[in-house]
């Protein structure tokens, strides 16, 4: 099974508190990202709570290349994402925004505050602005 599926059955299981393959706790949400042929695909992301909104980022572990969801995102007003919830997540519609930028840097910030790692990410993606989106309840 792969690290992601992993992941996935694993935030289901246990109403969004996921402590294996690697402790997250409850800071994923999984976002359903479409496909061109019409399908969607789970995947899980670190979020950062914005009041009654999540943020996320494009961050690829600090890779130099974009993942594709962000692409997959970009071409969308709307998604459904899983939220953590007891006693099993909660699947909400959202509009989907790509932060720019006062909005960005303030998200941004708030992402390397919060978990350095992503700093370390920003230094790792070669001059790649890792880009964030907010994802607000409709």
């Amino acid at each position: 099974m792969d690290f992601n599926q992993q992941i996935i059955d694993a935030f289901r299981t246990h109403g969004g508190d996921v402590q294996e393959p690697v402790a997250f706790g409850r800071t994923l949400i999984l976002v359903h990202i479409p496909r061109r042929d019409g399908s969607v695909r789970p995947q899980p992301l670190r979020n950062m709570p914005d009041g009654d909104a999540w943020m996320v980022a494009g961050s690829a572990g600090g890779s130099p290349r974009t993942p594709g969801w962000v692409h997959a995102l970009r071409r969308v007003d709307e998604v459904d994402i899983e939220v953590p919830a007891d006693p099993a997540p909660e699947t909400v519609r959202v509009r989907v925004e790509e932060l720019e930028g006062a909005a960005y840097e303030r998200a941004w910030g708030i992402f390397k505050e919060t978990e350095p790692g992503f700093a370390a990410y920003e230094e790792q993606a070669g001059g790649r602005r890792i880009p964030v989106f907010r994802f607000t309840r409709i």
